[in-house]
């Protein structure tokens, strides 16, 4: 008799990175300085949302593997809609983490489960990417009041 496909358990997916041994924090991953490939429409998504400081993001890995990442979204008056918390796509999620997109912060651990927050990888300011030194160019000094040269006289 053979197994059917239904009884079958999906394989777990593979960890996030856990905190290094001096617990400084999760292991930190430089971010690239151009994507290298465009996002996706629900990537854009997910990534406005991790970027509003207001919307904080969090995922969520339960022991056995699962990861859940999502927010809180707020009710709001006008429409009546929200006061929900709201899960986004691990996929998309997950594919943000490896393109250095997305960084995890301190975990928050306990028996049964380990939460992190979700933040927008930073990059350099312009300002200190680009050192640039002033240039300064070259003004003949300024006198006071106006002198004609001796030639210049009229008669």
């Amino acid at each position: 008799m053979m197994p059917t496909t239904a009884n079958r358990r999906p394989a777990a997916a593979p960890r996030l990175p856990l905190p290094d041994e001096r617990g400084a924090g999760t292991v930190a991953r430089k971010a690239p300085s151009r994507p290298t490939e465009p996002l996706s429409r629900a990537g854009a998504d997910i990534l406005r949302i991790v970027s509003d400081p207001r919307t904080p993001v969090f995922v969520t890995e339960h022991a056995n593997g699962r990861r859940i990442y999502g927010y809180w979204r707020p009710l709001d008056a006008g429409s009546g809609r929200g006061g929900c918390y709201v899960a986004l796509s691990r996929a998309e999620c997950d594919a943000l983490h490896a393109a250095g997109r997305i960084t995890l912060g301190e975990p928050v651990a306990d028996p049964a489960k380990t939460t992190y927050r979700v933040r927008p990888a930073r990059t350099a300011p312009a300002a200190a990417r680009a050192t640039s030194v002033p240039v300064r160019t070259p003004v003949a000094p300024v006198t006071r009041g106006l002198r004609v040269a001796p030639a210049a006289r009229c008669a």
